[in-house]
């Protein structure tokens, strides 16, 4: 399994860690509930860290703050509006900032290797892993383009291209690109695509360039092209050309019982009618965990 990292996100790691670590100090004094005086602010509790893949942005924004706006469920602990900081990026990154110590309590990954590998350093809970949803690959161009191709073996992307290129997630850390760079040799069309990819550093980011058109075509999740308008879905890679999109859920070896509240929360059919409504597939709970969610 390929574990590199381009410069530009090793940097952003760098920074985004020494960033959230400065956060997290001061999370206890932050998103406060209103009303709160007195005894209750002191009471206060710090803030839920979620790091989370990039297509995850839209509805887990509003899955935190529902969660955070609700009373306590029963034999909750003090999880009644615990305020929810998010942080989203690619998997590749927010693994490596968890690694370097950053004060997550809960991932959401957009594939299961990257959970895998801080499992295999000891750095998460295994027995509170959910593989909690599932997406699609699809090929997109921009609103305006004429494009038109269908996906399948030998498709000619590399004409469809002209002189363009195609922005997708960087194959050698980001998931969507690992999914995209699969997709691809399997069509057989590989050799002749990679070398005008453009390799974001998140699926949002390969999303923009094709907003933008500074990319003639990009290969994203479903759901980021439902996300954005100034895009257009050309056609679905079929599921059997790439590994399945899981995006597994997992507490932190460090986790409160506020953010065990909260990926409970994130189970649950409130929650997961969220994540449907934006597009993403909900899996089977495991039978052991799914009863109390």
């Amino acid at each position: 399994m390929r574990r590199w990292i381009t410069l530009r996100a090793l940097a952003a790691c760098a920074v985004c860690t020494a960033s959230l670590l400065g956060a997290r100090a001061g999370a206890a004094h932050a998103a406060v509930p209103a009303g709160a005086t007195g005894a209750s602010a002191a009471e206060a509790v710090p803030a839920i860290l979620v790091f989370a893949a990039a297509s995850l942005t839209e509805p887990l924004s509003e899955i935190a703050r529902a969660f955070t706006a609700r009373d306590s469920g029963p034999g909750e602990v003090s999880a009644a509006h615990v305020p929810v900081r998010t942080s989203f990026a690619a998997s590749s990154v927010l693994a490596r900032q968890i690694e370097a110590g950053a004060p997550a309590e809960v991932f959401l990954s957009a594939d299961t290797e990257w959970m895998d590998y801080l499992e295999q350093r000891g750095l998460m809970r295994r027995e509170t892993r959910e593989n909690l949803l599932g997406n699609s690959l699809v090929l997109i161009a921009p609103a305006g383009s004429t494009v038109q191709l269908t996906l399948a073996p030998g498709v000619d992307l590399a004409a469809a291209l002209g002189g363009g290129r195609l922005a997708t997630g960087d194959p050698d850390s980001v998931p969507v690109g690992r999914y995209a760079e699969e997709a691809l040799k399997r069509f057989g069309v590989w050799e002749k695509i990679a070398p005008r990819l453009v390799r974001a550093e998140n699926v949002r980011a390969a999303l923009e360039y094709v907003a933008r058109g500074d990319a003639t075509l990009g290969i994203v999740y479903r759901t980021d092209a439902l996300a954005e308008k100034r895009v257009r879905l050309i056609d679905v890679f079929p599921a059997a050309t790439h590994a399945p999109i899981v995006y597994p859920v997992e507490l932190t070896a460090h986790a409160s019982a506020q953010a065990a509240a909260f990926e409970a929360f994130l189970e649950s059919d409130a929650a997961r009618e969220i994540f449907v409504r934006y597009g993403f597939e909900r899996l089977p709970l495991r039978t052991s965990r799914s009863g109390s969610r």
